[in-house]
């Protein structure tokens, strides 16, 4: 049986891959601070399942696993913009920190005559490194040209997990992903907002005309694909996961507002743009599908039923 440590498992995407993990027979060691942003009630019942209330930025030891898939990050642009030192802290100098303590198990093996076996370090990053692209798609080599605090710092920590895997000889993968959507998901994230705001009765703050562009994929596709990479990922490598559902940020509100009963004239109140929005992201995930044979299985027409009544 593996151990996989997850950092940030407490959150909304990496709840729902821990309990794929346990699922599918591997042992969990959850490390998470505890964030506004966390699901506090998320308490697997399974002997497999360990919880650890940390920092990662001031983690001193690793307990012992086969796979690191650090996840553990802030993540939301609006908040980034206003307390960016935040972001600095946690994505960059707690990836750092993560990087220096698989660093060190690594030279302990080396120095005391043992071969060096794992962990693997998983880094689970975003379509925003790229900043944002008006027609086409992102490959996995393309240059990153981050747009805003959360993206530039998702881009210098997938920076420090390639620097730390050619010179200390880390394994690593990574991942980078759009837009996820599903249960679970804090509220000022786009589709709970449109939910929970309707339900209050209250207004759809959107940026601008709402005509910004975004990839669409459900977590449980996302999830599925992560664990594809840990489980069949070739070390070095970058991976691309993105559904092949596109909707703008307006076609996002009509779509549920009207499963909710609602005209989106009456649901929207515009707001001025966020410095430095992006218009459109989008990765070509080609490589994820021919090289480990992933493949999506849901859409948003099949799971926002469930997603509102969820939130209900």
């Amino acid at each position: 049986m593996k151990t996989v440590l997850v950092t940030g498992g407490l959150g909304f995407i990496f709840s729902h891959f821990c309990e794929l993990l346990l699922a599918r027979g591997y042992k969990v060691i959850n490390v998470d601070k505890i964030s506004y942003a966390s699901n506090k009630d998320f308490k697997p019942e399974s002997q497999n399942y360990t919880f650890i209330k940390a920092d990662i930025k001031n983690l001193k030891e690793l307990p012992y696993c086969d796979f690191i898939v650090h996840a553990g990050a802030c993540s939301h642009v609006d908040r980034s913009i206003s307390r960016n030192d935040e972001f600095v802290e946690s994505n960059v100098l707690g990836t750092h920190n993560l990087l220096e303590l698989v660093c060190k198990k690594k030279i302990n093996h080396i120095n005391l005559g043992w071969e060096y076996k794992g962990p693997v370090f998983i880094y689970i990053s975003t379509d925003e490194v790229f900043g944002d692209i008006e027609q086409g798609f992102f490959q996995e080599d393309d240059r990153h040209n981050p747009s805003n605090p959360y993206s530039a710092t998702k881009s210098s920590s997938e920076m420090l997990v390639k620097a730390w895997g050619r010179t200390y000889g880390i394994p690593y993968r990574i991942t980078r992903t759009t837009n996820n959507y599903g249960g679970r998901q804090h509220s000022e994230k786009l589709v709970p907002h449109i939910i929970t705001q309707i339900l209050n009765d209250g207004k759809v703050q959107v940026h601008g005309d709402g005509s910004y562009v975004r990839n669409w994929i459900y977590v449980k596709d996302n999830c599925n694909a992560v664990l594809n990479v840990l489980e069949n990922g070739q070390n070095g490598e970058t991976y691309h996961i993105a559904s092949d559902e596109e909707y703008s940020v307006l076609q996002i509100v009509k779509m549920i507002s009207e499963k909710m009963g609602k005209r989106i004239e009456d649901v929207v109140e515009f707001v001025p743009n966020r410095s430095g929005q992006d218009l459109r992201y989008a990765l070509d995930s080609s490589k994820i599908k021919s090289e480990l044979k992933w493949e999506q299985e849901y859409h948003m027409s099949d799971v926002l039923d469930q997603i509102i009544e969820d939130y209900k």
